[in-house]
């Protein structure tokens, strides 16, 4: 069974203002927030980011009316295997050791035409988005949101480099065509209680470089702290929350800790929320950065390719769900 947990305090995932960010202010008090939290706990909060609020209610209103299709008119938007893009059915997604996830999802990306060069080339996970033509709807607040999701995630790779004391706009030359995807998840109701391998998602760190979540008051993120108790990310009226992966971690040379965290929906209620899973282009190579190595604490990992890593650990979990079925 579910313990009950504690909302996370300040001190464990803080509020970072963005105010400074938006104005062409000073950088540096913000990175020293965000380079601790990233050492710590991997997770943080956004304030004054800059998305309006009309779009976080477009996007969400749309959310809810998709998800209030029948499923078998859903189903025939269902997620294409080439681009990745589309309708994702419960019990699909599966992390090792746990059952499916309790939630399904709606998933669109970079938007990139048919005769795009990467796209005639073949190359994994680039594409067109599929758009259910019966709902112009999802597509105009969707894809308004994506793009103010987009531009928030540039932003914020400039508080990411300066707090690695590299120069502010060192991440950007590797968004050229980054590698982009936001889903939309609906975690229908369940029972307050769950079979303690039953979770809206289970526990797991994402795998790329940062995720921006938008969740609705209903919240349900949990993370587990370095010593091991897990502690709830509330509903933060006008935030985002914002974590690092693991290929960041693999940049900082372990310095910066992607975490775990899993969504537990004890409410009965349904749960809405956004994630925004924000990497860089595809040829982008990982190197470990120069200022987080030292003779003393040398480059743990070969360089990769951002993509190459990324396409890696999709086929881990999709080689488990295929033995686990």
């Amino acid at each position: 069974m579910h313990q009950t947990i504690r909302a996370a305090r300040p001190d464990e995932v803080p509020v970072l203002d963005l105010g400074p960010l938006n104005t062409g202010g000073d950088l540096k008090p913000i990175a020293k927030e965000l380079r601790h939290a990233c050492e710590t706990i991997g997770f943080f909060y956004v304030a004054n980011h800059g998305i309006p609020t009309a779009i976080f209610d477009g996007v969400f209103d749309a959310t809810r009316r998709y998800f209030d299709l029948p499923e078998a008119q859903r189903l025939t938007h269902r997620m294409d295997e080439r681009f990745r893009r589309g309708f994702m059915p419960q019990g699909i997604n599966q992390h090792p050791g746990y059952a499916p996830d309790l939630k399904e999802s709606y998933e669109i990306a970079t938007e990139l035409p048919l005769t795009d060069p990467d796209v005639i080339a073949g190359l994994p996970l680039h594409g067109p988005n599929r758009w259910p033509p019966e709902c112009p709807w999802l597509k105009e607040a969707a894809w308004s949101y994506f793009e103010e999701a987009l531009a928030l995630g540039k932003r914020l790779l400039r508080v990411f480099a300066v707090s690695l004391d590299m120069p502010p706009d060192y991440f950007l030359q590797f968004c050229n065509k980054p590698m982009v995807q936001m889903r939309l998840f609906h975690y229908p109701p369940q029972a307050p209680v769950t079979d303690d391998k039953a979770f809206g998602v289970a526990p797991h760190s994402d795998y790329g470089m940062i995720t921006l979540l938008s969740q609705d008051p209903i919240g349900g993120l949990e993370l587990q702290k370095r010593d091991g108790e897990w502690i709830g990310a509330p509903y933060i009226p006008g935030t985002l929350v914002i974590n690092i992966g693991d290929l960041f971690q693999r940049w900082t040379n372990d310095i910066y800790r992607s975490n775990l965290h899993r969504v537990v929906n004890r409410t009965g209620k349904e749960r809405y929320s956004i994630p925004t899973f924000f990497n860089l282009d595809y040829h982008s190579m990982v190197t470990c950065l120069p200022t987080c190595q030292s003779a003393n604490n040398p480059a743990k990992y070969p360089p990769i390719k951002s993509g190459d890593y990324l396409l890696g650990r999709f086929r881990d979990v999709q080689k488990y769900r295929n033995a686990a079925a």
